[in-house]
């Protein structure tokens, strides 16, 4: 590879990490779920970031990823037995799977640049993702779990980015500043017909997300304080604030059952992963550690779900402080 190639590629992966490092890696709709499973999400550990696993009370913290590599992105599938999430790679980052308890990891995407932001469709066997080559310049694509079928569903030269599939599975909400500054849109799950649902002059940042019920759309604006978590209409409609905080607040994710909303916060030292309940009420952290956390995924239908291989869990260098 030419040192201008590798310049490049380094150039890429340093402004995906950059993105990435603010603590907004996760991406995708809630799926519905009788009782509330494990909450997976990207934290530091001596300087490596890998994904855990934790209960909604915070307990049980399990490693679920061991690699030098960067591991984040953290969205499961609609079933709750497979986890995808973005992997550093030499040219960037390549979106890979996992079973829930971090056995059978598998390479989906093969594109040589910037692959994140994972959600898999209702039925399991797509992953949309965005992809580009810098952390402006995305587009929202479509693949087979398998890793075959690519398909583009946008394409306007700026910003589409952070996909989250309608529990349906026929739209697909995103950030776009195709109007000029980044927006909550939605289009179908082809690509075809986008509609703008904010219009209001702040940006829009990581990340949208449904309802498991697809009739609200909680998302972040940098409209109050340092940015906070709303949830409006699935139509754009009564925008209500959840997160009053002066710092950031971003990165939302409900709960299968749909009566709360995990989010990454920023007012503690260490940032770290809070839940409240779907009004905003009772906002608390879920588990703090010694390293800064990064936004979560909240497993469908855990109660059928909680095995794990007989070979003991990862062994943790003390992450936790509380």
């Amino acid at each position: 590879m030419s040192p201008r190639v590798l310049t490049l590629a380094a150039a890429l992966a340093t402004a995906i990490l950059t993105a990435l490092a603010t603590g907004v890696t996760h991406a995708g709709a809630t799926y519905p779920g009788t009782n509330n499973g494990r909450l997976a999400f990207g934290m530091s550990v001596d300087g490596n970031v890998d994904i855990y696993s934790v209960l909604p009370n915070g307990n049980d913290l399990r490693r679920l990823t061991d690699d030098t590599r960067f591991d984040a992105c953290a969205s499961y599938s609609p079933d709750g037995k497979r986890i995808a999430f973005c992997r550093a790679a030499p040219s960037g980052f390549e979106i890979w799977t996992m079973n829930h308890n971090g056995t059978r990891e598998e390479q989906v995407t093969r594109l040589g640049g910037g692959a994140t932001f994972p959600d898999f469709s209702p039925d399991g066997r797509l992953i949309a993702f965005d992809e580009g080559p810098s952390g402006t310049v995305r587009e929202i694509y479509l693949i087979g779990e398998d890793g075959t079928g690519l398909t583009r569903l946008t394409e306007t030269g700026g910003l589409n980015a952070y996909p989250a599939f309608s529990p349906d599975g026929q739209r697909i909400a995103f950030i776009s500043d195709r109007t000029g500054t980044p927006q909550v849109w939605v289009m179908n799950a082809n690509g075809r017909s986008a509609t703008q649902l904010t219009f209001d002059p702040a940006p829009k940042d990581q990340l949208p997300d449904w309802s498991p019920d697809g009739t609200k759309i909680a998302f972040h604006t940098a409209a109050t304080g340092g940015g906070d978590i709303y949830v409006m209409d699935a139509n754009g409609s009564n925008q209500r604030r959840l997160t009053t905080d002066p710092t950031r607040d971003i990165g939302s994710a409900w709960s299968p059952d749909g009566t709360q909303i995990a989010f990454l916060a920023f007012r503690t030292t260490p940032r770290a992963v809070f839940v409240m309940n779907a009004d905003g009420s009772d906002q608390h952290p879920l588990h703090l550690s010694a390293g800064p956390q990064f936004a979560p995924g909240w497993q469908p239908r855990g109660h059928r779900l909680d095995h794990w291989p007989s070979r003991p869990p990862w062994q943790l260098p003390s992450p936790s402080i509380g």
